[in-house]
């Protein structure tokens, strides 16, 4: 007697083999229901595909909606960890980007001090020098706007005339900077610039009628107490160059406080690198005719042979020094583009603080415990300051 199954009263269905998708996790696999013939066909064991049941039409609809969900939420497991992974290595490189340049910020910072340092001991014509540091930094402005490096400015005659009191200033801050590094050691000419916050209050509150909060004015009395107790144990101290340094912290603040009160335009390519180096090229074009008019030429090879002085020695410095001047303050403003002012000021008074320990240790200053003393309390006063002067006072209520 044959089976039932023989004569086709009974169509078994053949095995459905599993199909396995892949999963974001290596060797992971999501299974899904068992591969199924098309739609309105059913496997026979003996005729092979015959028309379907209206039952098993529902069922592999709803296998392969199962099928394409678990599929859909795989792919988009794995787009999810690929983007969060992109967010993670873009934010590490830029942090790698920022402490590179914060490097570089201080260490073109510390060269221009040293190398400036020694130029002035045997050259000490600091109009001279600060010219010369002002036509380095115009031939690099202008090669980096001919060589396209730096987005050539669209400036206008207006624009110029509200810039040149910037330019004015700037030129004197430099000027008077140089002197007081003539005069006195590199590490007591910071210590007195630290007093920069003091100034800026005041000229603020003079000329934009910005008041301090009481706690900003606080904070400003470590500043001048440490300053004062550094200068009065500083073995180099001499008046001329306490006023310079003094003048100098006038002069920047000034500069400030100008480009608030002016507000200069900015069209879109004169960002905040372009600003400074037309303020450089105009600051050269300033103090030249000063330079001819008061001390004359002093860094032609004739005067430095009749002095005596080593010419390759005595260029190679002044080129690095205006080298690392021009580049520092431009690093600077690169610096404060991918960062918060306040982040800015802290970072500078850390600068101050290696400057100012680097050229003890190279130039070999004598420091006396009192004069260290000044010194950590007028920059930790800077400190200070720079982390209250983010603090905004509350409103009052109507």
């Amino acid at each position: 007697m044959q089976s039932a199954a023989a004569i086709g009263l009974l169509r078994p269905c053949a095995a459905r083999p599993l199909v396995s998708y892949p999963s974001p996790r290596r060797g992971a696999g999501v299974f899904c229901e068992p591969l199924l013939p098309p739609r309105g066909l059913r496997l026979s064991a003996r005729i092979g595909l015959v028309p379907a049941s209206p039952l098993e039409e529902e069922e592999q609809k709803r296998s392969g909606r199962a099928c394409r969900h678990v599929a859909a939420a795989a792919a988009g497991k794995v787009a999810a960890e690929g983007a969060a992974g992109g967010e993670e290595s873009g934010g590490l490189a830029k942090t790698l980007q920022l402490g590179v340049l914060f490097g570089l910020w201080y260490l073109f910072n510390i060269y221009f001090n040293i190398y400036n340092k020694q130029v002035l001991k045997v050259l000490p014509y600091p109009i001279n020098i600060t010219t010369v540091q002002f036509a380095v930094g115009t031939f690099i402005a202008l090669f980096m706007w001919i060589t396209g490096i730096l987005k050539r400015p669209k400036i206008s005659g207006a624009q110029l005339l509200a810039i040149l009191p910037l330019a004015i200033v700037h030129t004197m801050g430099n000027l008077f900077t140089n002197m007081s590094l003539g005069k006195v050691a590199v590490s007591f000419t910071h210590t007195i610039k630290a007093m920069e916050p003091f100034f800026s209050v005041l000229l603020s509150a003079i000329f934009l009628g910005e008041l301090p909060t009481p706690w900003v004015v606080l904070s400003l009395v470590p500043i001048v107490g440490g300053v004062a107790l550094a200068s009065l144990t500083e073995a180099s101290f001499n008046w001329a160059g306490f006023w310079s340094a003094m003048a100098s912290n006038v002069t920047f603040q000034s500069r400030n406080v100008l480009s608030k009160k002016l507000m200069v335009k900015k069209e879109q390519s004169l960002d905040n690198i372009n600003l400074f180096s037309i303020i450089t090229v105009m600051s050269f074009f300033l103090l030249a005719p000063v330079t001819l008019l008061t001390e004359g030429v002093k860094v032609s090879p004739a005067v430095l042979q009749s002095a005596g002085l080593n010419l390759k020695q005595v260029y190679t410095r002044s080129l690095i020094a205006a080298f690392c001047f021009h580049a520092y303050q431009q690093v600077s403003y690169m610096i404060l583009a991918r960062v918060s002012p306040v982040t800015h000021s802290v970072g500078n008074c850390v600068k101050r603080v290696v400057v100012i320990v680097t050229s003890v240790l190279f130039f070999r200053t004598p420091v006396s415990p009192i004069n260290s003393l000044g010194t950590g309390v007028a920059l930790a006063g800077v400190f200070l300051y720079s982390q209250l002067k983010r603090l905004k006072p509350k409103p009052k209520a109507a």
